[in-house]
């Protein structure tokens, strides 16, 4: 399936926003890639708004257009203010629940540990990154994959009480989802109804 391969900081500059963590290019060069970008002065429209933080949570959560509406879809059907269900299902997915217990630095890594069976859910190895985890599940790493490291690194630091919608418990080097977060507490500075906007038309 097709992935995003290139350059981060492109994007981070595209957005003027950290999407794929700390970036120290982007620090230094707040304004977007290209020629021109110093020179772009032109007003985004609405629909380029709307099409941007689309964009944004799309690369920000590493999911391609077809699995990004089938997630809008579902989200609209569940009861709830869509744009917060939407970001719910995103959060819930296993390679940002592994991210978020801090076993990977950023969410591609994430990805990684799970694509090589390097997760468990509830015991049970499980190599679909969108994999949604409900409340209830633990997630942890397998036995043989504990001396990583690249999890070892990650985890090294790492301040577990940051998501209040996870508990970590360092003796299984993992944690359980405990419910679906709040929109208050997802860090994420993406303008979910906007995104509602743009499929409603």
């Amino acid at each position: 399936m097709a992935r995003y391969t290139g350059p981060k900081t492109r994007i981070a500059r595209k957005f003027g926003e950290p999407i794929y963590g700390e970036d120290k290019v982007l620090a230094n060069k707040n304004y977007p890639p290209g020629q021109h970008g110093q020179n772009r002065r032109r007003k985004t429209s609405e629909y380029g708004q709307q099409l941007k933080e689309k964009q944004k949570a799309k690369y920000t959560y590493g999911v391609l257009e077809r699995q990004f509406r089938n997630l809008f879809e579902h989200a609209a059907r569940t009861k709830g203010i869509t744009g917060e269900v939407l970001l719910q299902l995103l959060e819930s997915r296993l390679d940002n629940v592994v991210y978020r217990l801090g076993l990977a630095p950023s969410r591609p890594a994430a990805r990684q540990l799970v694509l090589h069976k390097h997760i468990c859910v509830n015991g049970q190895p499980v190599n679909i990154p969108s994999y949604r985890v409900k409340p209830g599940d633990v997630v942890t790493v397998r036995e043989k994959s504990k001396s990583l490291e690249v999890i070892q690194d990650s985890v090294a630091g790492f301040n577990h009480s940051r998501y209040p919608w996870i508990e970590w418990d360092e003796s299984i080097k993992g944690g359980k989802f405990l419910h679906l977060p709040e929109r208050a507490d997802i860090p994420e500075t993406i303008k979910e109804q906007l995104i509602v906007e743009l499929y409603s038309k």
